[in-house]
């Protein structure tokens, strides 16, 4: 008899343990659900500004005709790469891959630029980007 009530007692609290753990992980599952949802349905973005290394963006300041040759080497040298716009820094990737090859020749200069934004921690990201054709 006393083994019983032992094993009772033992899957009881098994089960309250459980059930509390779940109703605990509920809020954060139907959150990370929510923020999958928010991105895909992120609408297509059109943003216009200057192409930028972001190292020396970041680091200081740097932007324009003065640093577009140094931009433009660091965007080559593999440097993330990022747009301007309205004082607003905005990371920029191809569709999974990186755009340097392709904006380098833009650096210091201003173009308008097509993706899906997202942003996570503070930092904004145009992804799935293409160049604008004008």
């Amino acid at each position: 008899m006393i083994y019983s009530n032992r094993t009772s007692t033992v899957l009881k609290a098994s089960v309250a343990i459980v059930f509390s753990a779940a109703l605990m992980a509920a809020p954060i599952a139907m959150a990370h659900e929510h923020e999958k949802e928010n991105l895909a349905a992120a609408a297509d973005k059109t943003v216009t500004g200057e192409i930028v290394d972001v190292m020396c963006y970041v680091d200081h300041g740097a932007m324009g005709d003065k640093h577009a040759a140094c931009s433009s080497k660091c965007i080559e040298g593999g440097g993330p790469v990022g747009i301007v716009s309205d004082g607003k820094l905005y990371i920029v990737v191809g569709d999974h891959k990186p755009m340097n090859g392709e904006l380098a020749e833009y650096a210091g200069k201003t173009i308008t630029l097509k993706g899906k934004m997202a942003s996570n921690g503070g930092i904004t990201m145009l992804e799935n980007a293409e160049i604008v054709k004008k």
